[in-house]
């Protein structure tokens, strides 16, 4: 449940339309459920502003969809994110919910049950390659399905550097910033220096023998000589794009 939710049951039973042994059933599974292999936590939304993640890959699909029916009972409205999802769990989770959304680049999964825009400008993502995209596109649907607003700009990395410089205008007018690289990991440099928004890196495991599985990436990003950049985990779309809404509700 989240605040609006419980300020309406409040009101409710205040007003004498729900009984305290309603509003009590709706409330005893709060602050956490134990489902025994889970403890979902459904005050994350109350605490944080967003409701607990599913993290999908190393879930079987019947824990995903135990989870998945935990938060439909406790939250009546409000999105709801799993990622790094695969086929057999996106089956689990249509059976509960059909009109769930795959989407395959970043395995995600996503319930659209609230289209309210809460960030206040808008989140711009940005890849330096095509073989980007996958760790991008995570980070679209997450701050999609966080309430933003959110463009996308793809394949303008660094040796073109002309087909970056072609959208200043749009990344002048961006909040927040994700910058998604691979190789030697320059993109989020040259973009910090170009903008005076708070800009995110996600290091990239594209590349050849020496980046190291995205470790060149992440340490050229963590060297960066552009104050404005921070850095999430390689890979992590997700961390990126969840900092990034945070920002843009701030």
């Amino acid at each position: 449940m989240d605040a609006s939710e419980i300020e309406l049951l409040l009101k409710s039973v205040h007003e004498g339309q729900t009984s305290t042994s309603t509003a009590l059933e709706r409330l005893k599974n709060l602050p956490f459920e134990d489902l025994g292999f889970a403890k979902v936590d459904h005050h994350r939304d109350l605490r944080q502003g967003f409701a607990e993640v599913i993290y999908g890959r190393g879930k079987s699909p019947e824990h995903v969809a135990g989870i998945l029916r935990s938060m439909l009972s406790a939250r009546k409205t409000g999105n709801i994110l799993i990622t790094r999802a695969n086929l057999q769990i996106w089956d689990a989770v249509h059976e509960i919910y059909p009109k769930a959304l795959f989407h395959e680049l970043s395995q995600s999964i996503s319930l659209r049950r609230s289209k309210a825009i809460l960030g206040k400008g808008t989140i711009l993502v940005v890849a330096a390659g095509t073989s980007d995209i996958p760790a991008a596109e995570e980070a679209v649907v997450t701050a999609e399905t966080l309430g933003n607003r959110v463009e996308f700009i793809y394949d303008v990395g660094v040796a073109g550097i002309h087909r970056l410089l072609r959208h200043r205008k749009q990344l002048c007018a961006a909040r927040v910033i994700i910058c998604v690289a691979g190789m030697e990991g320059a993109l989020p440099s040259v973009v910090g220096g170009l903008v005076a928004a708070p800009v995110i890196g996600v290091p990239t495991s594209t590349g050849y023998g020496t980046s190291f599985g995205g470790l060149t990436a992440l340490l050229a990003m963590l060297n960066s000589c552009s104050s404005n950049v921070s850095v999430v985990n390689i890979d992590n779309g997700f961390g990126a794009a969840f900092v990034a809404s945070t920002i843009n509700r701030a």
